[in-house]
């Protein structure tokens, strides 16, 4: 890992903030360790972090608020880290902002491989200039509207572009089902989640080496999707 990659932790459990330090420190990242919401909150906008580890139950302010007004003015990626473990904390979470969700107690190789994939999908964010998505066989490209797998263009109808571009916009981050609904189709669409599901499999169809074992578009049960790019 770079050593330059600095990561705030937002926790107010102090064996939980030793343990992260401790984990991260040994894997090269610069650690800063907050240990309430407006702690947090001042130190992210003082220490302009790289990613943000984030609890949820914080002594003075929800997580899911501090999410929130993280969000306000920052695209730090933020990786929730709760024993909250029920789909609609973690949907609300992700709605909010969140890029992903990691039940407590969780595994050091786990987190470390989210940290990674939250720190490469804000290297290769779009608003850095990204304009070319790889997932394996498949290049999407988001200037020409083109998609190609193993060379070949695939044919893909409106809607299926759209909401695979949302997806490459976003690779790497959970969506939940609302989230990609209301932005790829309408907010009053929200809950029509058959038209997502449908949708899905039709461009696994098109797009999967295996549809029924997906490895580009990958379910997060639940709670939405994330789309895996290199």
């Amino acid at each position: 890992m770079n050593p330059e990659v600095h990561i705030l932790v937002i926790d107010d459990e102090p064996q939980i903030r030793r343990a992260l330090r401790t984990i991260l420190a040994a894997h090269h990242f610069r650690v800063s360790l907050a240990s309430s919401g407006e702690e947090g909150l001042a130190l992210a906008a003082s220490l302009q972090p790289d990613l943000i580890i984030l609890d949820l139950g914080l002594p003075d302010l929800d997580g899911i608020e501090v999410c929130r007004r993280l969000r306000e003015w920052s695209q730090v990626p933020i990786i929730v880290l709760s024993v909250r473990d029920s789909e609609r904390d973690k949907v609300i979470a992700l709605d909010r902002g969140a890029d992903d969700y990691l039940t407590k107690p969780f595994g050091i190789e786990e987190l470390l491989a989210r940290i990674r994939v939250a720190l490469r999908h804000a290297a290769q964010s779009p608003r850095e200039g990204t304009k070319v998505v790889r997932s394996g066989d498949v290049v999407i490209d988001l200037v020409n509207h083109r998609v190609t797998r193993r060379g070949e263009e695939v044919r893909l109808t409106s809607t299926e572009y759209r909401l695979l571009a949302y997806l490459a916009r976003h690779a790497g981050k959970v969506l939940s089902h609302r989230t990609i609904l209301a932005n790829v189709w309408d907010p009053a669409d929200a809950d029509r989640l058959e038209y997502l599901r449908v949708y899905i499999r039709q461009l696994r169809k098109k797009l999967e080496e295996d549809p029924e074992n997906p490895k580009i578009i990958v379910n997060e049960p639940g709670i939405g999707y994330r789309l895996y790019a290199e």
